[in-house]
């Protein structure tokens, strides 16, 4: 029987899989604060490419992380808390300030802003300051009333809810490039909001183009407010995400969302050897592994490698994949797949012994349902019997193809 271990928890997070993340304990409230705070510095950084500078000409924000930033790079204790997250290098790289930042400390340099501090000389409370613009925002998204016809929304909830159990659609990130339009499902404040309705875009104060928007909510309230509003809500909700429509959301699609980084492809090969071993069970006998670069280039010498049995083989199947550890993912399909390992020795071409580990005694359909069940998130509940030729659940029972876990 299969023993799964966290690993595949924090695998099927990385394949858009909701899992608990356990909080990190030892350290104090102040050290919290201290690494929350940097953490919007270096979100700041990879948003824009440079690390906050200072300047009367610089957006509200940058100028206070550039503050923020002086201040860690000159605290012994900040700095160590920090050095073993610092990717970016934030901490060794010093900017010359302007004589404007040398001059005023964080409360002065707000109060030059035309904002209030959120505590008394402490660096870490900045990222709780907002702008007027946010607040408007915020009074938005607070001001719902009840959806008098909430139920002919209602089925759409449901069958978003069924969707994302049954992995045909997923959740990703909101990001300041992500947009918003009208029948898409978000996700706000740990509700999901249903954009029902857009009114005629305009051009707002700032010239951004906006529009006014009928938002709908799981719990039966709604909110005619800005897309604007919407969009900032969205990204600085921690928990904040859109979900992705059944098209763009399959772990193996054909076509990547935007934004999507590709991570490889999982590929099932048949071999083309003589060996008795191998022709007795070709129709059953699959290699499964997961490259990285193109499959073809990838067979091409398989005569020569005992990897693949020194035999040519044929591409079975293929599945792209994207955001996945290629590792971790290979284990896990071979953790499943354990008890039908081909138990064979090959030699290579010098006469040296080399036993084969990705070749398995499983049948092209169980391999698809492996996949469906990576999808979906329910994998770790099960393992394949190699007697009854199927999944089954670690508990035992075997539920029919299709059947929800």
């Amino acid at each position: 029987m299969a023993d799964f271990t966290d690993e595949d928890d924090a695998l099927l997070g990385e394949l858009g899989v909701e899992v608990e993340t356990r909080k990190q304990g030892g350290r104090t409230p102040r050290e919290e604060r201290i690494i929350a705070g940097f953490e919007d510095i270096q979100r700041f950084v990879d948003q824009h490419g440079h690390p906050p500078q200072h300047g009367e000409e610089r957006d509200i924000f940058e100028r206070l992380y550039a503050v923020r930033l002086d201040r860690l790079r000159e605290l012994d204790e900040c700095r160590t808390l920090l050095a073993p997250i610092d990717r970016q290098g934030l901490l060794e790289h010093v900017s010359a300030p302007t004589g404007f930042a040398e001059q005023l400390d964080d409360d002065q340099l707000l109060s030059q802003l035309g904002v209030e501090a959120a505590g008394p000389d402490d660096i870490t409370e900045l990222r709780h300051i907002r702008s007027s613009a946010e607040k408007r925002a915020a009074e938005e998204i607070a001001n719902r009333q009840k959806c008098e016809d909430f139920d002919t929304f209602k089925p759409l909830f449901e069958q978003v809810q069924k969707d994302l159990s049954l992995g045909f659609r997923q959740t990703r990130r909101f990001e300041r490039k992500s947009e918003i339009a009208p029948g898409r499902f978000y996700i706000l404040g740990g509700q999901k909001a249903y954009v029902a309705a857009m009114d005629e875009p305009f051009s707002n104060e700032h010239g951004n183009i906006d529009a006014r928007l009928r938002v709908i909510f799981d719990n039966g309230t709604e909110s005619n407010l800005l897309m604007r509003s919407l969009q900032k809500a969205l990204q600085q909700d921690s928990a904040g995400r859109r979900i992705i429509e059944p098209s763009a959301g399959p772990l193996f699609a054909d076509d990547n969302e935007e934004g999507d980084e590709a991570s490889g492809i999982v590929y099932v090969l048949r071999s083309k050897s003589d060996h008795p071993t191998v022709a007795a069970h070709r129709n059953v006998l699959h290699k499964i592994g997961v490259t990285g670069g193109d499959v073809k280039q990838r067979i091409a010498n398989a005569k020569l490698d005992p990897t693949f049995l020194m035999a040519d083989v044929e591409i079975v199947a293929t599945y792209e994949l994207y955001n996945v550890n290629r590792t971790k993912l290979e284990n896990l399909i071979h953790r499943v797949f354990g008890a039908a390992q081909l138990d064979i020795e090959i030699p290579d071409r010098f006469g040296n012994p080399v036993v084969p580990r990705e070749w398995f005694l499983a049948p092209r359909f169980v391999i698809d349902e492996a996949v469906d069940r990576i999808r979906d998130g329910t994998i770790t509940s099960y393992t394949y019997d190699p007697a009854k030729a199927a999944l089954v659940r670690v508990d035992g029972s075997k539920l029919p193809r299709g059947a929800q876990a």
